[in-house]
């Protein structure tokens, strides 16, 4: 494979042989972004499996973390930011200038690089977004924050100070703490910008667990992930970009194999 004449995506043998087995949850078709007149992701097409984890790869600034934002309509809170194309979710472009916002980023929820946990008890940061869009009495509150706990593998570790401040929390309990945030509400799809990015391998791990419970669950994740290691212990796909461009997909179990694809774009 000559992957220096590549100009657009190339979907790996494995990948077309393994999609007859699943179903599209998102489909991107013609994606550009743009801040201001720069065009940081060029003519994307791509297909995001149903309850499988996809990592997109890529150095820094390839245009990986822009394109998990767009999923969302996270650029909507900053001025001059723009996509055109199409992204489809259950049959409607999320693009559309009629879509809810405050809807789809219950469906499709995001963790950030940064754990940003609110100002608030253990408890509360879970509950909270459980309020607004639900009415629980006590007891079904609390289980739902337990729930939730256990399914970003940290509710051994906190359940016995449920009051304290989420953000009094090491580093990696403050980024499991988002992720539980973002399962309370039950969304269909969960996107993560750089989750391994400063934990130490320990935590790593315990990330890696929790999210792997989440697929079992019948989550459909996303992740923007420049540490190649990490990835493929959580991957199930890969989409590799460079320079805002789609330039290989397929299984991460190909893109483990395909040793001149690793060595052009990817830091191993």
């Amino acid at each position: 494979m000559n992957v220096a004449s590549l100009a657009v995506p190339l979907v790996s043998n494995a990948a077309a042989a393994d999609r007859s087995t699943m179903s599209d949850k998102v489909t991107i078709k013609d994606l550009n972004f743009y801040y201001g007149e720069v065009r940081a992701l060029k003519s994307i097409s791509l297909s995001l499996f149903e309850n499988k984890v996809t990592a997109f790869i890529g150095p820094s600034g390839c245009g990986k973390s822009t394109l998990l934002r767009v999923l969302n309509r996270m650029y909507d809170l900053y001025p001059h930011q723009r996509a055109t194309g199409d992204v489809m979710f259950d049959g409607a472009n999320i693009l559309s200038p009629a879509q809810d916002i405050n809807l789809l980023r219950a469906r499709i929820g995001m963790v950030f690089q940064r754990p940003t946990p609110f100002p608030m008890s253990i408890y509360e940061n879970i509950a909270f977004g459980i309020r607004l869009y639900e009415r629980l009495a006590k007891s079904e509150l609390d289980e739902r924050v337990e729930n939730s706990l256990r399914r970003a593998a940290l509710w051994d570790e906190v359940k016995d100070k449920l009051n304290a401040n989420g953000q009094s929390l090491s580093g990696g309990q403050q980024q499991r703490l988002c992720i539980a945030r973002t399962v309370a509400v039950r969304p269909e799809v969960i996107l993560l910008d750089e989750p391994s990015e400063g934990l130490s391998p320990l935590i790593v791990e315990q990330m890696a667990a929790a999210l792997a419970a989440l697929k079992r669950d019948g989550m459909t994740i996303l992740l923007a992930e420049q540490n190649l290691h990490f990835a493929k212990h959580v991957a199930d796909h890969a989409a590799v970009i460079e320079k805002g461009c789609v330039v290989w997909t397929g299984t991460m179990a190909a893109l483990l194999d395909d040793a001149e694809v690793r060595d052009r774009y990817l830091a191993v």
